[in-house]
C-alpha cells in the first residue's frame, strides 16, 4: 500500500504543523425499501488511503517539534454476524496492518479521539462544502470544555479539497497503470459493440449494444461502467447526454457510444461512432471525418507548456473551417470563430480532466492571476480529447447532414514528449471501423 501511505505524506508536507485534517467515505444509500444502491467510495478517501469499506474516516495529524505524522483510520468493528449476512469488513486492527496506517480505532470511538486529537491543534483541515458542521462543532465544544486545563480549539478551519485536488491532478506510475487497463477493457467493449452490430445490422435496439458493453466490461474485471453509457442511433446522436437507450436502429442511421468502464476507482471515458449497418454514407463520412481532423489537431496541442485551452482552440479552428466548408454555416473563418457560430453544431469543450472521477478533480485556470489564464500543461496530467459535431434539422442546413451526430473521445496523459494515449485499442479511422464491422 506504498502508493497512498507516499500521498500521505505528501499531503501531511503541505499542512501548518501540528495540524490535523479530516476525511470521511461517501455513505451508503439506499435505493429503495431495503434495496442498496451498489456501493462507491468517496475519491479522496480512496486516493488517500487505498480503504473501500462505508462508515469511516480517515484523520492526518501533521508533525510538530517532537511529535511525528499520524495516519489514522477510523472504520467499522469486525462483526460475525454482519459478515454472514454482508460480507468481509477489515476492523481496526486488520485494517492498520494491511493499509499501513499508524493507528486504527472503531468508527463509534471518532468523537471521543477527535477532542484529543484537536486539542492545542493549529488548524482543522476538512471538506467545508460537504456539510460536516454539526459533528466539527461536538469535536471543538468537547475541546471547549477543557479550556481551564490551557487546552484551546484550532483557531484556523481550512478546505481540505484544494490541496487533494491539485495532487490527484498529476496521475503517478500506480495509477497511470491502473487507467491504462481501464482504457484497454473499453476500448476493447467498444470493438464488441460494433462488431454486434456488424452481425445484427439495422433493426438493433440500442440497449442491445448497451449489454454488449456491460459484458466487456465485466468480463475483465471492471466492477461499474464510469457513468451510464451513452447509446445514441440516429437523432439521438445530437442530444448530448442521452442515455435512455431504448431506441430501435434504422438503416442509414449512425450509433454515437460514450461509455467506458471503472477499474479499481479509476474511469475511462471513450466515445465512438458508427454507422449501424457497416457503411458510411457520403455525407456521414464528411463529416465524421472532420471531426478525426479535429482531434489530430487538438492532439499536436498537448504537451508540457501549451495551454489547456489549446487543444479546444486547435479542434474549433478546424470544425469550423469545415463547417463552412460543407455549407453547415456562411460567412468568414474569422466572422465564425468571434461570434462562435460554431456553437449551432458545436456547443461543448473539446475535453476535461479523468482519473478517480470521470470529470475529475483540478481547476483549469491559473486562479492566482487576475485575469485567470488557462493553466499550462504538465507531465502526469490526465484528459479526454472529445470534439464532435452535431446536425439537427434547421433552416438552411443541407438536408443531407440532418440528424448526424458525431463524436471522437480519447483519454491521454501528459509526458514529458507530448502525451500517452491510453485508449487507442478502440477502432477509430474510417477503414479500421468498416473493417471491423464487415
Amino acid at each position: 500500500m506504498k502508493p497512498y501511505a507516499d500521498r500521505r505524506a505528501r499531503l501531511l508536507a503541505q499542512m501548518e504543523a501540528g495540524s490535523v485534517a479530516v476525511i470521511g467515505t461517501a455513505p451508503e444509500a439506499t435505493r429503495n425499501a431495503d434495496t442498496e444502491y451498489p456501493y462507491r467510495h468517496d475519491s479522496s478517501f480512496y486516493y488517500l488511503s487505498g480503504f473501500s469499506e462505508p462508515e469511516s474516516v480517515l484523520v492526518l495529524v501533521a508533525p510538530r517539534g517532537d511529535a511525528a505524522a499520524q495516519s489514522i483510520l477510523f472504520c467499522r468493528e469486525k462483526h460475525l454476524q454482519s459478515e454472514i449476512w454482508d460480507g468481509y469488513r477489515y476492523g481496526p486492527d486488520a485494517a492498520r496492518e494491511a493499509f499501513g496506517f499508524d493507528s486504527a480505532f472503531p468508527i463509534d470511538a471518532l468523537d471521543e479521539h477527535m477532542v484529543r486529537l484537536l486539542s492545542n491543534a493549529g488548524a482543522l483541515y476538512a471538506p467545508l462544502a460537504r456539510g460536516g458542521e454539526q459533528q466539527q462543532r461536538r469535536w471543538f465544544d468537547g475541546v471547549r470544555r477543557l479550556a481551564r486545563s490551557g487546552t484551546s480549539a484550532p483557531p484556523v478551519l481550512r478546505d481540505l479539497p484544494p490541496l487533494v485536488d491539485e495532487m490527484r491532478l498529476f496521475k503517478d506510475q500506480h495509477e497511470s497503470a491502473i487507467m491504462l487497463r481501464a482504457g484497454e477493457i473499453s476500448a476493447g467493449a467498444h470493438a464488441r459493440a460494433m462488431r454486434f452490430a456488424g452481425s445484427h445490422g439495422a433493426g438493433t435496439v440500442e440497449y442491445e449494444l448497451e449489454a454488449e458493453l456491460l459484458h466487456e466490461f465485466r468480463r475483465h474485471g471492471a466492477q461499474f461502467p464510469a457513468y451510464t453509457p451513452i447509446v445514441a442511433s440516429g437523432p439521438n446522436a445530437c442530444v448530448l447526454h442521452y442515455n435512455a437507450n431504448n431506441r430501435r436502429t434504422r438503416d442509414g442511421d449512425l450509433v454515437l457510444i460514450d461509455a467506458g468502464c471503472e477499474l479499481d476507482g479509476y474511469a475511462a471515458d471513450i466515445t465512438r461512432t458508427f454507422p449501424v449497418n457497416g457503411r458510411f454514407s457520403p455525407a456521414q463520412r464528411e463529416l465524421y471525418e472532420l471531426v478525426l481532423a479535429a482531434q489530430q489537431a487538438a492532439f499536436d496541442a498537448i504537451k508540457p507548456g501549451r495551454k489547456y485551452h489549446d487543444a479546444h482552440d486547435a479542434a474549433v479552428q478546424v470544425l469550423a473551417q469545415g463547417m463552412l466548408d460543407f455549407g453547415l454555416l456562411h460567412g468568414t473563418l474569422d466572422e465564425v470563430l468571434a461570434e462562435k457560430k460554431y456553437t449551432q453544431f458545436y456547443m461543448h469543450g473539446t475535453g476535461h480532466w479523468i482519473g478517480m472521477d470521470v470529470h475529475d478533480v483540478g481547476l483549469y485556470r491559473d486562479v492566482a492571476r487576475e485575469d485567470k489564464p488557462s493553466r499550462l500543461l504538465q507531465a502526469g496530467m490526465a484528459m479526454t480529447v472529445e470534439p464532435g459535431i452535431y446536425v439537427r434539422p434547421a433552416e438552411g442546413v443541407p438536408e443531407k447532414y440532418w440528424n448526424i451526430g458525431i463524436r471522437i473521445e480519447d483519454d491521454v496523459i501528459v509526458r514529458d514528449n507530448g502525451f500517452q494515449l491510453l485508449t487507442g485499442g478502440a477502432p477509430k479511422t474510417v477503414a479500421e471501423i468498416e473493417a471491423l464491422m464487415k
